[in-house]
Protein backbone atom coordinates (compact mmCIF):
# COMPACT_ATOMS: atom_id res chain seq x y z
CA UNK A 1 0.00 0.00 0.00
CA UNK A 2 0.70 3.51 -0.91
CA UNK A 3 0.73 5.83 2.29
CA UNK A 4 0.62 9.59 1.11
CA UNK A 5 1.12 12.93 3.24
CA UNK A 6 -0.12 15.58 1.84
CA UNK A 7 1.00 19.14 2.54
CA UNK A 8 3.20 21.75 2.58
CA UNK A 9 6.12 20.50 4.45
CA UNK A 10 5.19 22.30 7.59
CA UNK A 11 5.76 20.97 11.08
CA UNK A 12 2.73 19.20 11.09
CA UNK A 13 2.98 17.39 7.80
CA UNK A 14 6.60 16.31 9.10
CA UNK A 15 4.83 14.88 12.08
CA UNK A 16 2.19 12.88 10.50
CA UNK A 17 4.76 11.15 8.45
CA UNK A 18 6.87 10.32 10.96
CA UNK A 19 3.59 8.95 13.05
CA UNK A 20 2.78 6.82 9.47
CA UNK A 21 6.36 5.60 9.52
CA UNK A 22 6.31 4.47 13.12
CA UNK A 23 2.84 2.69 12.47
CA UNK A 24 4.26 0.82 9.44
CA UNK A 25 7.38 0.06 11.32
CA UNK A 26 5.19 -1.15 14.64
CA UNK A 27 3.02 -3.63 12.38
CA UNK A 28 6.12 -5.26 10.81
CA UNK A 29 4.58 -3.69 7.39
CA UNK A 30 6.51 -2.74 4.29
CA UNK A 31 3.87 0.32 2.98
CA UNK A 32 5.88 3.00 0.95
CA UNK A 33 4.95 6.59 2.26
CA UNK A 34 5.42 9.51 0.46
CA UNK A 35 5.20 12.85 0.89
CA UNK A 36 3.26 14.86 -1.63
CA UNK A 37 4.11 18.64 -1.51
CA UNK A 38 2.59 20.18 -4.50
CA UNK A 39 -0.41 22.14 -3.72
CA UNK A 40 -2.17 21.45 -7.30
CA UNK A 41 -2.19 17.67 -6.29
CA UNK A 42 -3.02 18.25 -2.83
CA UNK A 43 -5.83 19.81 -4.07
CA UNK A 44 -6.68 17.28 -6.63
CA UNK A 45 -7.41 14.81 -3.92
CA UNK A 46 -9.83 16.79 -2.53
CA UNK A 47 -7.89 18.06 0.27
CA UNK A 48 -8.42 21.80 1.50
CA UNK A 49 -7.37 21.57 5.63
CA UNK A 50 -3.64 20.18 5.72
CA UNK A 51 -2.25 17.99 6.75
CA UNK A 52 -3.76 15.14 4.52
CA UNK A 53 -3.54 11.41 5.14
CA UNK A 54 -4.42 9.12 2.37
CA UNK A 55 -4.05 5.39 1.69
CA UNK A 56 -3.54 4.00 -2.04
CA UNK A 57 -5.06 7.60 -3.12
CA UNK A 58 -8.16 7.59 -0.73
CA UNK A 59 -8.26 10.05 1.30
CA UNK A 60 -8.48 9.17 5.47
CA UNK A 61 -7.85 12.19 7.23
CA UNK A 62 -7.14 15.61 6.43
CA UNK A 63 -6.51 18.75 9.16
CA UNK A 64 -5.23 16.83 12.11
CA UNK A 65 -1.90 14.97 13.28
CA UNK A 66 -3.01 11.53 13.50
CA UNK A 67 -0.68 9.47 16.53
CA UNK A 68 0.74 6.86 15.02
CA UNK A 69 -1.63 4.35 17.16
CA UNK A 70 -4.25 6.26 15.46
CA UNK A 71 -2.85 5.91 12.01
CA UNK A 72 -1.96 1.78 12.71
CA UNK A 73 -5.88 1.55 14.00
CA UNK A 74 -6.98 2.69 10.63
CA UNK A 75 -4.22 0.64 8.55
CA UNK A 76 -5.63 -2.66 10.52
CA UNK A 77 -9.10 -1.61 9.07
CA UNK A 78 -8.11 -1.76 5.47
CA UNK A 79 -6.97 -5.14 6.13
Amino acid sequence: MQIKILGSGCKHCVALAENAQAAVAHLGRSDEVVKVTDMADIAKAGVMSTPGLAFDDQVVSTGRVLTAEEIAGLLRARN
